[in-house]
C-alpha cells in the first residue's frame, strides 16, 4: 500500500517470481523520480543485484543522496533518481528498473525495464 511507504525507507519483495534474483526494492524518495508513481511520483522499484556481477545491494541504500550502493563487489552505485543510472563503479548497465502502476491505495510490479542480473531473458526463467 502506497500509504505504508515511509521516506527513505525501502521494502524488499520478489518479482516477477519468487527467487533470488527476483528480489528487489521498493522507496519512496520523498523527490519526484523517473519512473515514479504515486501522488508524488515518488515511488520507485529497482533490481537489488548490481548489474556487473550480481553483487548484492539489499541494505545499501543511501538515502541523503537517494542512490543504491555502493555495490560490496566493485563498488558501483547507481542513482535512483535517474532510472537507476550508474554514478561510480564497474557497472556498465543501469540498475533494472520494476515498473510500478497504482490505482488508490494499491501498488503492483507491472514490468521490467532492464535485463534482470543472472537471466537471459526477463520472459523466460533463469535455466
Amino acid at each position: 500500500r502506497v500509504s505504508r511507504l515511509k521516506v527513505d525507507q525501502p521494502v524488499t519483495f520478489q518479482y516477477p517470481w519468487k527467487d533470488l534474483n527476483s528480489t528487489n526494492i521498493e522507496v519512496k524518495l520523498g523527490i519526484p523520480a523517473g519512473g515514479g508513481v504515486g501522488p508524488d511520483q515518488d515511488i520507485v522499484a529497482f533490481s537489488a543485484l548490481c548489474t556487473h556481477m550480481g553483487g548484492p545491494l539489499l541494505g545499501q541504500y543511501k538515502g541523503l543522496y537517494k542512490v543504491l550502493g555502493p555495490c560490496p563487489f566493485h563498488l558501483t552505485t547507481f542513482d535512483l533518481t535517474k532510472h537507476g543510472m550508474v554514478v561510480a563503479g564497474q557497472a556498465t548497465e543501469s540498475l533494472p528498473q520494476i515498473l510500478l502502476e497504482t490505482k488508490g491505495d494499491e501498488i503492483w510490479a507491472t514490468g521490467v525495464m532492464g535485463l534482470i542480473y543472472g537471466y537471459h531473458s526477463n520472459l523466460a526463467r533463469k535455466t
